[in-house]
This record gives structure tokens, sequence and C-alpha cells, in this order.
């Protein structure tokens, strides 16, 4: 049974904090999704003890600004942080290079639940900028063993498998680069564990942020054996998926056997779509890839769990925002989110617990400099640079195979009036891509359309 709201704000105590995020994972491509192929237990049985949210969005659909959202609870382009990842082939009239990253005058999650007490701790991909300035312990976290980039491999580099970027090397704390025998999977899981032992006797955060299942596409041997009905990259994103559940098994057994579980609140979601074009991903029945604003891209698996407190094994259906964790995590560690004026999440307790009945969003936006995207109730608008805008009604086309611009024009000019009132709002990028890129990316949304779906 779980505690009335009221019941709940009466015994509330600071819970510790587990935040997972994986990485470029296919919206279906979990038990707890529907996969028959895959194999997930533990987050299975993670959604069987909390929360699946149908309706999860991220606020960006590449990771760097995805993760740049969450960890301030604001549309990152408010800050001019584009929806481009860093660094990149950006244009040279912005920040380039390691001038690029989340910006210093931006508090993260971290630092706020510090000043609540909390120990804080990310183990993995970092991603909001190389230079030292934009470090995660001088951004609010205590500990960190990681990487300062976007991807690398997932063995140690040595002799046989070379290094290229410093952004790239594992690092514990600030300037300590060193290699770990290990999966890198496992070996982060592993100092989840750890830091989890020694900070027991107090409320921690742990931001467990894996590279796992992004590119290179690499797997241990006995995880691919798993797997004899599959093949090529399919058969090997089913075997890092399998690695990812049994890292997070990992960490959720540490916390049953410490006795921690029933005061910790764990939530798991993906940075962005699948990009099932590059590592065999399957985002169905959603259509699009990372990198556009189709469902596919920017839908992604969540779970909330938290025993005693959240209903078990419940489905939530309106649509939510991983910028809602920002004031969901802060509240619940004794803040007050509405203090913080300029936050675009919402936080989803009084929403999960039945207190607020509506949606916590009636309106949801995404921007990548000239293509956008705006949900509003179950109407949503995709802006393009090369053709007219599409407009879907997502309760009866998840989808997206049924533009109904055409036959519902007033709708569209409500929806783009709506978009523009957002867009004045928002800083002036601090980097572009070059246009080439952006080509790039509309050319692959048509080869995904191409290969799979016909669209009205």
């Amino acid at each position: 049974m779980f505690l009335s709201w009221n019941q709940w704000v009466l015994a509330q105590e600071q819970p510790n904090i587990v935040f997972i995020l994986s990485d470029d994972a296919g919206y279906a491509d979990f038990g707890f999704q529907g996969s028959k192929e895959f194999k997930t237990p533990h987050l299975d049985k993670l959604a069987m003890q909390g929360l699946r949210f149908t309706q999860a969005y991220v606020s960006a659909a590449v990771c760097g600004p995805s993760r740049a959202g969450i960890l301030t609870g604001k549309y990152q382009q408010r800050f001019g942080y584009e929806e481009n990842n860093v660094p990149g082939y950006m244009s040279v009239s912005g920040a380039i290079g390691d001038d690029m990253g989340l910006p210093l005058n931006q508090k993260l999650i971290a630092a706020y639940l510090k000043e609540e007490g909390y120990k804080t701790a990310l183990f993995g991909k970092w991603h909001m900028g190389n230079a030292d300035c934009f470090h995660p312990t001088k951004r609010g976290f205590d500990t960190f063993y990681g990487f300062r980039g976007g991807a690398r491999s997932y063995y140690e580099y040595d002799q046989n498998n070379k290094l290229i970027k410093k952004e790239n090397r594992m690092e514990r704390g600030f300037g300590n680069f060193e290699e770990s025998e290990l999966y890198l999977t496992d070996a982060l899981a592993d100092a989840t564990t750890k830091f989890i032992e020694e900070n027991k006797s107090q409320p921690f955060f742990v931001y467990l942020s894996f590279n796992a299942v992004h590119t290179p596409m690499e797997a241990r041997p006995d995880d691919l054996d798993k797997f004899p009905n599959l093949e090529d990259k399919r058969k090997t994103l089913a075997a890092m998926t399998l690695g990812l559940d049994r890292a997070c098994g990992k960490v959720i057994n540490k916390l049953d056997e410490l006795g921690l579980r029933e005061n910790t609140i764990i939530v798991f979601t993906n940075d962005n779509g699948g990009p099932s074009d590059t590592n065999a991903s399957s985002n169905k029945p959603l259509g699009g890839t990372k990198a556009n604003h189709l469902e596919g891209g920017i839908r992604v698996p969540f779970v909330m769990s938290w025993p005693t407190h959240l209903q078990e094994n419940t489905v939530y259906t309106h649509p939510i925002s991983t910028l809602d964790l920002f004031p969901t995590f802060y509240n619940l560690a004794g803040g007050d989110e509405k203090q913080i004026t300029d936050l675009d999440g919402v936080n989803l307790i009084p929403f999960v617990t039945q207190k607020y009945k509506n949606r916590p969003h009636e309106t949801l936006f995404w921007k990548k400099e000239v293509r956008g995207a705006i949900r509003h109730h179950d109407w949503k608008l995709i802006r393009f640079p090369d053709r007219q805008a599409e407009l879907y009604n997502l309760a009866e086309d998840i989808g997206e195979t049924n533009n109904l611009a055409a036959s519902n024009p007033e709708i569209v000019k409500e929806l783009y009036k709506r978009f523009f009132e957002w867009e004045m709002t928002l800083e002036r990028p601090l980097w572009m891509l070059k246009h080439l890129y952006e080509k790039k990316a509309i050319e692959r949304l048509d080869t995904y359309r191409n290969n799979n779906i016909h669209h009205n």
C-alpha cells in the first residue's frame, strides 16, 4: 500500500536518489517496454516495483543538450545551449572546441542537493564540456568516476586499444586519469555500489550516467553467447543491453543488501531516442530516430520506483519531461522548487500520487536551430527548414504516419504562434552546426522514412 499525499508529507525524510541514465537505447528494447528479443530482468522487476511512464519525453533528440536540460531543469535553449552536442562540427561564428560547455552561470541539481546535505556523485559519461572549468567536481558533484566526453571504448585503452582524445580517458576525481581492466558498464556499477556502501549513513544523490548502449558496438563475449538467434548489430546491441541491465541490478541489489531500498527513489530513463540507423535499436511503435523530432527521437522509456511511497506496478499515461527530474529531486530533498523561478520542469510527486489529476504539462517544446516541434495537448506540430510543417494527433497516431496539416490549418496556425512565442524567450545559440550537418540530419530523416513508412 502506498502513502496518501498528506501521509507522505508528514512522514517525509530525505530519501536517497539514484538516477540511472542509459545512452541511445531504443524505446522498445527493454522487456518492460514489450521486447521479446532483449533480456532485461532487473529493469523489468524495477518497473514492476514502481511506475512506468508511457509518454516520457527528453528535451532534445541528442544526448548533450538532453543532459543539460536534465541537470538544470529548464529548456537548455534558454541559456544558449542549442540542440547540438559539444564539442562538434560547429560554425566558427560561436564558441568552438573546449570553450563549449554547459554555461557556468547555470547551477546544477547536484549543487542544490549538496546544499540540502546530500553527498553527490557522477559515474560515467559527462559530455557537458571538456575544459577544466566545466568539470563535474566544479559543478556540484563530490565524486566523479567517468569520462568528460561523449563516447569511448568499453575496454581499457592500452597499446592494443589506443587512446586518441584526453576527454575519453577514465578519470577519478579531478585530473586523476586511469583505466580499468573491467568492461566499462560493469566498472561503473562497481564504482557506484562502492559509493553507496561508503555513504549509507547519509542522504546521497547518484547520477549513474552510462554510455551504454552508445557506439562503439562492443559487448562482452559471454553476453553475446546469450543471443544465438540474433545477428550482427542487433545481436551486439542485445548483449550490450543485457550488460546494462546487469549493472543496474548490481546497484539495486546493493540498496537492498544495505536496507536502503525503501528510502531510495530510483529513476531509470534514456537520454534520447534510439539511433536505429546506426546501432539497430528499435523505437517501435514510434516513428523516427535519434536526432529528429518524430516521437522515436524524443520519447523514451521511463521508470520511477520508491517502495511504500509510490504505488507499484502502475502505468502513468500523461506526458512528462526529463526536465521534471530537477524539481522532483529537489523537493524530495527538502527544497522548495517554487523558489527557483526559472525552472521549466515540475515536481512529479503530487501528479503520480494523484493529488493533482491534470497533466503535468499542457505544452512541450523542442528546437534545433530552424527545426523544431511543439506538442500541445495531443496535437504535435513539427517544423522543418525545407518543407511545410507536419501535424499529428498523437492520441490517434502514435507512429506519426497521418499528416493532418492540410485539413487542420487553424490548428497549424495556433501551434506555430505558440511555438514562436516560446522561441522569443530563448537566448541566441552559443554555437551552431555548420549547415552541412543540418542538411545531413534532414537526409537522415528522409532515409529513415523511405525505408520504414509511407507518409500521406
